[in-house]
């Protein structure tokens, strides 16, 4: 084959090269191109024999044996190299594992998020791997869902801005960038709607309530160029988003004019056989998502065979593939990967887990922690009770005080996915217990005090019908006296006790959705006993998500939520707990008082009757923006420069924010708007826009506000959205709590 053939030539533009290489491609290695196969089976197979355009869950030495094979092929066109890499290089031994996308959505902060992309990015780049399936987009509803972890939160505006941001940083400058990667929005779309928070069940959605919450994140995400997009799981009224030609082609390609590549999650394409059984065989299956304008189909190695089989039984022309194709061969000309196909650096360990990483893990971490409760015994040092001169004596308890692998929480490297790694190197990994021991002037005490969970065989079998294993089944651990009794001598003999609670990988991910939320074996004794003593308990719920903590901890001291910190977690919480650093984390989802308050979230639609169930309040044990300082913030003398505005004017707003205490705060000023009457049924209050501010102790600021009219829309009841005229409230305050919210009214005219 000689490098003079146009598609060669590196001084034509993608589009030429593209038409040149496509046409010179047989059926077989078309279809081939829009396999994405899992590295860790038999790679001659899928280069050699199937074509494969794409591979995942590899390591440098099969990504090298993947090149040399793509060297025997006919026109040698190189491989995409795929890794879920979702907070951090997830399975890299030595990368560096930041909070997760839910912990990194307490920072509330966009900018800091895109540098934790970029970072990432830089080490993924370094191990040979060209694409990240991430950021999730999902909107966290129903609390049961396993995978809420992976999202950022409940609400569709602080959505987008945040996954905005991690698609800038991953993408960098463009993909001609060595160190850029290609982001994949994920899942499109609906898919953490799902019946009773199942993994992957049918998602009982209409289509305006899908352009009203869960489509706009995408839409931005799409337009601000992100390259890929990855097909949900589910099926909604009835259609697998696999095939589901209304979101596909109307308004993703259609509506959005979006150009670029879809990839379908693990085995979208055989789930529609073997699992959904709505199509008889690979052949239907394959013309059904070809049809449907998929391009890569992860994981499903029978769509080679059934595609080429629905060409011969003429379901699907010859040329039906080309469309994919060519967009899978421009994100490898984007990429540059028929120049140099970004091989594994021989320099990668000065990139992966650099000291400038770490630095940045450790400040996510510590604008991730929220803390929720504070009676004042916090911070630790500044506690009129615990002034002497000799240390503050510290019993350090719980099952995940010292788990340094559950801390990553999920993707992690030790939480299942990846066979071929047990976890991240422990030396990397600072624990609560480890971070507190670090701390001069305190005097620690350890306890583990109750065990979580064991686990037994899944008494369906091994494995799914597909072959992938089964996880295990849980089964929750009994209370130890033992244990129980140990852990309440250390809290007698203590100044303060730090219980560190929560849930472990085998409660969170994929197939991993739970029936209830409460801290599940040991844990409710546990806390029970500790506060009972009398000691002042500062509760840490180190948790994949929100959780329902026992009546006890009304009485704790403090509770502070870190949603699996990473690596640097356990500096960052010892660092808030004794006052090195000040709490700026913010809720991005509510917390449920009882698992039958599902679903909760602070936006919910108008018109139900009260606020009650016959036996328990509605209200959220914490909602969606809440998270205390250790000082005081006052806000007052909201105004608006113009209260009778137009659809295409901007609503400018001012307020004056305090800092009426004796400490430094980031304070997150949250604006939300209220339509009053709606043409259909609308949610009471939205989040539109917020500003971080710094304020030294005794500071004040007039923070100015900004937000177009045409943000304060609603979707009406013929699925188009738009600004209604009308009365309006504009809300701003601290949290998405009424009675924190100054309101000013204003109206829309014409």
């Amino acid at each position: 084959m000689s490098d003079l053939l146009p598609f060669r030539d590196p001084s034509l533009g993608t589009a030429e090269r593209v038409a040149d290489l496509l046409g010179r491609m047989t059926v077989e290695e078309k279809v081939g191109q829009m396999l994405q196969l899992d590295a860790r089976d038999d790679l001659r197979d899928h280069v050699l024999r199937r074509h494969a355009g794409s591979i995942l869950h590899t390591s440098p030495e099969r990504i090298l044996e993947a090149n040399r094979l793509t060297a025997e092929t006919r026109l040698r066109i190189p491989l995409l190299v795929g890794e879920d890499c979702i907070h951090g290089h997830s399975f890299w031994p030595g990368a560096t594992i930041y909070p997760t996308q839910l912990g990194m959505a307490a920072t509330w902060d966009p900018a800091l998020i895109e540098h934790v992309a970029r970072a990432t990015a830089e080490e993924v780049a370094a191990t040979g791997i060209h694409w990240t399936f991430s950021p999730v987009l999902c909107i966290a509803r129903d609390l049961r869902w396993g995978r809420i972890s992976e999202t950022f939160g409940e609400d569709p505006f602080l959505i987008g801005e945040l996954a905005s941001a991690m698609v800038r940083g991953y993408q960098g400058e463009g993909l001609s960038d060595p160190t850029a990667i290609l982001a994949t929005a994920k899942h499109f779309a609906g898919y953490s709607e799902t019946q009773g928070g199942r993994d992957a069940s049918e998602a009982d959605i209409s289509r305006r309530k899908l352009r009203s919450w869960f489509l706009p994140p995408f839409e931005r995400v799409a337009r601000e160029g992100c390259r890929t997009f990855m097909l949900g799981y589910q099926t909604t009224d009835g259609v697998p988003i696999t095939v589901n030609d209304w979101l596909l082609s109307d308004v993703l390609r259609g509506e959005w004019g979006y150009t670029g590549t879809l990839i379908t999650d693990w085995d979208n394409v055989g789930r529609m056989v073997w699992e959904q059984r709505v199509q008889p065989d690979y052949a239907h299956a394959a013309a059904a998502a070809v049809t449907a304008g998929n391009d890569m189909v992860m994981t499903t190695p029978h769509f080679y065979e059934g595609a080429l089989e629905a060409v011969q039984q003429g379901m699907l022309e010859p040329e039906a593939f080309d469309a994919a194709v060519a967009r899978i061969l421009t994100l490898k000309f984007d990429l540059g990967l028929f120049e140099d196909p970004r091989l594994p650096s021989p320099g990668l360990d000065a990139v992966v887990g650099s000291g400038a990483h770490s630095d940045l893990n450790l400040e996510v971490a510590r604008r991730s922690l929220v803390l929720l409760e504070n009676d004042g015994v916090l911070p630790l040092g500044g506690a009129a009770s615990l002034t002497s001169a000799d240390p503050i004596r510290v019993a350090v308890v719980g099952p995940l005080a010292d788990d340094a692998q559950t801390q990553l929480g999920d993707w992690a490297g030790g939480s299942g996915q990846a066979g071929w790694l047990d976890g991240q190197p422990r030396e990397m990994i600072t624990t609560v217990l480890d971070g507190l021991r670090a701390v001069d002037g305190l005097a620690v005490r350890h306890a583990h005090g109750a065990d979580i969970l064991t686990l037994e065989d899944d008494p369906l079998g091994a494995t799914f019908p597909d072959g992938q294993p089964r996880p295990p089944v849980v089964v929750p651990a009994a209370s130890d006296p033992r244990l129980l009794a140990e852990a309440v001598r250390a809290a007698e003999a203590a100044d303060v006790v730090v219980a560190v609670v929560g849930d472990r990988i085998e409660l969170v991910g994929e197939g991993r959705s739970t029936a209830t939320l409460e801290l599940i074996g040991g844990q409710n004794a546990l806390l029970d006993a500790l506060i009972a003593t009398g000691t002042p308990v500062v509760v840490v719920l180190l948790a994949s998500k929100p959780l329902v903590l026992p009546a006890s901890t009304a009485k704790a001291a403090a509770v502070i939520w870190a949603a699996n910190p990473g690596m640097r977690g356990g500096r960052a919480i010892a660092e808030l707990i004794t006052g090195a650093i000040e709490p700026s984390g913010r809720l991005p989802i509510s917390f449920a008082r009882h698992v039958g308050q599902q679903p909760t979230y602070y936006n919910q639609i108008r018109g139900q009757h009260g606020t009650r169930y016959a036996d328990l309040t509605q209200a959220p044990a914490w909602t969606f923006g809440d998270g205390l300082s250790y000082t005081t913030v006052e806000y007052s003398a909201l105004g608006l420069v113009s209260s009778t505005l137009g659809a295409d004017d901007t609503i400018i707003a001012e307020v004056t924010v305090a800092n009426a205490g004796s400490r430094p705060v980031r304070e997150t000023v949250q604006v939300y708007v209220r339509d009053v009457v709606t043409s259909a049924s609308w949610t009471d209050k939205e989040l539109k826009a917020y500003r971080q501010v710094q304020l030294a102790p005794g500071e004040s600021a007039r923070v100015r506000l900004e937000l177009p009219v045409g943000d304060c829309t609603i979707v009406d009841a013929e699925g188009i959205r738009r600004v209604e005229p009308g009365a309006f409230e504009l809300l701003v305050g601290p949290s998405s709590r009424e009675e924190t919210l100054l309101s000013a009214a204003f109206e829309v005219v014409g």
